[in-house]
């Protein structure tokens, strides 16, 4: 059941990405640099991502909501894994895993339409 707007997933994306960017200081791993990394990387794709969506939160309509939406699910996925991926659960995977199934919910939970994206096939539309 798709029950988040587009408007909601584009606040929680811009919260995730900042929450990403400080996770390392704020749960306490940022002495172990693969998890650091990891999470500073997957921080700044959001982020990225985010700016370049066609929802209300993005600057530019360069990415579909249905992609974005399909990236979630398999950055969700990927993120939760990768403590295991990259050899650092021994040390830190609790965050890893809720954020992974948190992005993974969030995406799939996110209606794919928005009421004030941009038309995709903007080349097919012509003004009169």
């Amino acid at each position: 059941m798709r029950f988040l707007s587009t408007k909601i997933h584009a606040v929680i994306d811009y919260i995730s990405a900042l929450s990403l960017l400080a996770l390392p200081w704020i749960a306490g791993f940022n002495d172990v640099a693969t998890a650091t990394w990891t999470v500073i990387a997957v921080g700044f794709m959001i982020l990225t991502m985010s700016l370049f969506t066609n929802y209300e939160g993005g600057i530019m309509a360069a990415v579909p909501m249905r992609i974005h939406l399909v990236i979630d699910v398999v950055t969700g996925i990927t993120v939760a894994c990768s403590p295991w991926f990259f050899g650092f659960s021994d040390q830190v995977y609790l965050p890893f895993v809720a954020f992974g199934l948190f992005e993974t919910v969030a995406a799939l939970a996110t209606s794919p339409h928005s009421k004030a994206a941009l038309p995709e096939n903007l080349e097919e539309q012509k003004v009169v």
